[in-house]
């Protein structure tokens, strides 16, 4: 069985803000069992645990509200959009207009998602005065160095290495072109002309000849929503009657269906229903790729005879598909991947709006501006057995037999805190785990500069480094006896305490009508996870630290005092201890 790592996490208090209702009448809320009870045990083994159990290292701490602050309690704000492979930072504006995506010659092999580099057709220059050739001219290819593929198997190629982006939206796949936005919309007004009768002289008054345009085309998502866009809009106008201020529709003041509205409000929606009952001019759908329709050939002769011929092979995976903007069921039709842009994201609390964490706006930096890491304001617990088992030996704990674990604090602060530690007696859950923590009450130093506790007080000095060296002496000679009252071990800014764990046989004795019916459907089986000792902590932290500025500046006389606050900080935490052997 693979080893076990013992754990400790958080639990962030968000998931205790709940407010308790009450019926109209009543002059206070219904006591519920949270209510009642403030000193409730922490369930790590309940549903709701899962999204509030978080590693120190993932928390963050807020210096205002003086509380743990958790990725759910957070508002992000993005500071600036990048491209990952060329590290250009975006503007906010671009990527509103253009999309969330690199829009220079940054690009993904649709094949294995590799980056794609530039490389022209034509040969390089060989010979004397190959060093001051001029630049190729030829016509350039997206080349992957890891699959080998090339856009040139789609069809593809491009007229100059730069500007990638806006040359491939002009291309599909087998060298077609594209067209764009203008030259649809133009399209479209020549072909409103025709249908209201316009005259063939308006026509050849024109400088260019029109764009005749396939009513059964493949068009791509901004091409389709453009065409429907613009056909809604025409059916729209043509239904709904002008307003008296050029508003179609519903959106003149003088429109019938805004007229309807007001006198709703004043008889009922009497007047309003008469009006619903008039007749209104009728819509139709589109009937082409022109005016929008798309019809996906799911099962048509082309994509069955591609199928025949080419295999199984041919046909694109579900993470290739994915990565396509289009629907794309054959290799043949996959385009290359512009790189999806990323963000930098500063942090603020939800509660007073302060900031957490900010990076740099640099994308080439990795600093951060302010980073209220939790790891530099909570004491960091780590827990280990007492007595390390051999390494031949089973990490599994035996069923009923006490084991001694090492609870070590460790003091990020400046300042000295005050730790209290409880326990329940017995763990929740089907399987219960007897707890004692042999010193639930101690102190830890502050975290200052070692040669600080070398000119501390000599006798208090002499103290500690005798408690020290007291213990590891006992430990040399096997006696692993822990007192109850007192540490483990203490250093300059840590404390070592010895907890006691009964672990709980894995199965449910006694008669059949003593057991629940919950009981008797398990039929006494072991559930997932049930198996490892999770034991819930509830941890108590005071200390004496600086008040804030607007505190301090308080005092009068030309000295400055040192004004100083109790502050205290209270939180659930579970240890995992490791997992009972089964009978």
């Amino acid at each position: 069985m693979a080893s076990f790592t013992p754990y400790t996490y958080f639990k962030c208090p968000c998931t205790d803000a709940s407010t308790p209702s009450r019926n109209l009448g009543d002059e206070q809320p219904p006591e519920t069992e949270e209510n009642s009870d403030d000193d409730r045990t922490f369930d790590p083994r309940a549903p709701r645990s899962n999204y509030s159990l978080y590693p120190l290292e993932h928390l963050l701490y807020c210096e205002d509200c003086h509380q743990i602050r958790c990725p759910r309690c957070v508002l992000d704000e993005i500071v600036t959009w990048y491209c990952p492979n060329c590290l250009f930072e975006v503007p906010s504006s671009t990527v509103k207009s253009e999309g969330n995506r690199c829009t220079r010659s940054c690009f993904q092999c649709p094949i294995c998602v590799a980056p794609l580099s530039v490389s022209s057709l034509e040969a390089p220059p060989q010979g004397l005065g190959a060093e001051l050739a001029s630049q190729q001219n030829g016509p350039f290819v997206l080349n992957c160095a890891y699959c080998m593929w090339s856009s040139k198997e789609i069809g593809i190629q491009f007229e100059k290495p730069n500007g990638i982006f806006a040359q491939l939206a002009k291309i599909k796949n087998g060298g077609l072109p594209i067209l764009t936005a203008k030259d649809r919309r133009k399209d479209r007004e020549e072909r409103k002309r025709d249908f209201s009768g316009s005259s063939a002289a308006e026509e050849s008054q024109e400088s260019e000849a029109p764009i005749s345009l396939d009513p059964n085309e493949r068009l791509d998502p901004e091409s389709q929503f453009s065409n429907l866009k613009a056909f809604y809009q025409t059916q729209m106008a043509e239904s709904s009657p002008v307003s008296a201020l050029g508003f179609p529709g519903d959106y003149g003041y003088g429109s019938p269906g805004a007229l309807s509205r007001i006198m709703g409000l004043y008889t009922g929606g009497s007047y309003a229903d008469k009006k619903s009952k008039t007749k209104s001019g009728t819509m139709r759908e589109a009937r082409d790729a022109l005016e929008g329709l798309q019809i996906d050939p799911l099962s048509s002769d082309e994509a069955i005879t591609k199928l025949r011929t080419g295999g199984w092979e041919s046909t694109a995976s579900a993470e290739q598909r994915h990565e396509q903007t289009t629907h794309t069921p054959f290799l043949s039709d996959l385009r290359p991947i512009a790189y999806l842009l990323r963000t930098k994201r500063s942090k603020r609390c939800k509660t007073c709006r302060h900031i957490l964490s900010k990076p740099e706006s640099k994308v080439q930096t990795t600093r951060f501006r302010i980073r209220l890491v939790a790891l530099n304001y909570i004491p960091s617990i780590t827990i280990k057995p007492l007595q390390p088992p051999a390494p031949t030996a089973s990490t599994l704990l035996a069923p009923l037999k006490p084991v001694q674990f090492l609870l070590t604090f460790k003091n990020p602060l400046f300042d000295s805190v005050k730790v209290t530690v409880a326990t329940p007696a017995k763990t929740p859950g089907r399987f219960p785990t007897k707890v004692t923590v042999l010193c639930p009450q101690f102190e830890v130093g502050a975290n200052t500069d070692v040669w600080d506790e070398a000119l501390r007080d000599s006798n208090k000095s002499s103290s500690l480094s005798g408690e020290k060296r007291r213990t590891k002496a006992e430990a040399s000679e096997g006696q692993h006896q822990a007192e109850a009252g007192k540490v483990w071990e203490r250093g300059r800014n840590w404390v070592s305490v010895v907890v006691e764990v009964v672990p709980p046989r894995l199965r449910i004795e006694g008669s059949e009508w003593l057991k629940s019916e919950e009981m008797k459907r398990d039929g006494g089986g072991v559930r997932d996870g049930e198996e490892v000792v999770e034991i819930p902590v509830f941890v108590r932290v005071e200390w004496e630290g600086e008040a804030g500025g607007e505190e301090s500046g308080l005092g009068g006389g030309g000295k400055e005092k040192e004004v100083r606050e109790k502050r205290e900080l209270a939180y659930w935490c579970v240890l995992g201890l490791g997992k009972v052997a089964v009978d």
